[in-house]
Order: C-alpha cells, then sequence, then structure tokens
C-alpha cells in the first residue's frame, strides 16, 4: 500500500504537479535559474545550469508535533 501510495505521489510530482499530504507536508516542485557557483577547492567560477528540484514543506500539525517531543 505504501509502495502505490509513494507511485502516484511519484507520477503527479513527474507531471508538474505539487503533492500535498494533509497534516504532514507538501512536497513542491520549484524551478531554479541558471546561475555562476565556484568551485570551493579552485574558486574557479562555474555556471550552474537551470533545473527544477524538489522541496518539503512541513505543515504545521507536523512542526508542532516535532517541536513538542524535543
Amino acid at each position: 500500500m505504501v509502495e502505490a501510495i509513494l507511485s502516484h505521489m511519484c507520477d503527479a510530482l513527474g507531471e508538474g504537479e505539487n503533492v500535498k499530504i494533509s497534516g504532514f507536508g507538501t512536497f513542491l516542485l520549484r524551478d531554479k535559474a541558471e546561475r555562476i557557483g565556484r568551485n570551493p577547492k579552485t574558486g574557479i567560477e562555474v555556471p550552474i545550469t537551470p533545473r527544477r528540484v524538489l522541496t518539503f514543506r512541513a505543515s504545521q500539525m507536523l512542526k508542532d508535533r516535532i517541536c513538542a517531543e524535543a
């Protein structure tokens, strides 16, 4: 059952949709623009290509529960 849910989530994210799980949080897709980065070892500037990243925002309910247990 868990694998089926994760499969549906992956399909939705693959189609560019955000996924919200009530009481848990939201998985968001974010497009990042091209930017200049720096190799920390050599100091040489290199371009970082544009890409889509997955981020997670915890719900307030999850945050409250985590903070109460700490």
